[in-house]
């Protein structure tokens, strides 16, 4: 349903490194810039920009597809080592449904950030 998607950062720079680190294990990278930032495996789908001057950027939950559960661990290090708040460690969730795995931490502007499995081990 979604072609693309952005969120309003106050530091585009440290959300620029932020999200550099977290999105290679998952395989995105800087596709687009300057200006906006534009994220993506072939095409440019998640977009980082900055906020309009004075704005206070609303907090928003972003998951992101990860091939298997290592993958999910790798953006969990990756987060850790680039100083992210961890908000859930890498563990299934079965109360979203059998064979959840997911890991949350959050961005420098206090996006819930998470990489997500759907597939069993």
């Amino acid at each position: 349903m979604l072609d693309h998607f952005s969120v309003a950062v106050r530091d585009l720079a440290a959300s620029g490194a932020f999200y550099d680190a977290v999105l290679a294990p998952l395989g995105g990278r800087r596709l687009m810039e300057p200006g906006p930032i534009g994220y993506g495996v072939d095409a440019p789908d998640f977009w980082v920009e900055p906020a309009p001057s004075g704005a206070t950027p609303v907090p928003v939950h972003i998951a992101f597809t990860a091939a298997d559960r290592a993958t999910v661990r790798a953006f969990h290090d990756a987060a850790v080592a680039a100083g992210a708040e961890v908000l859930h460690a890498p563990k299934e969730w079965p109360e979203y449904h059998a064979g959840y795995y997911g890991a949350f931490v959050r961005d420098p502007d206090g996006n819930n950030v998470e990489a997500v499995c759907h597939r069993p081990e």
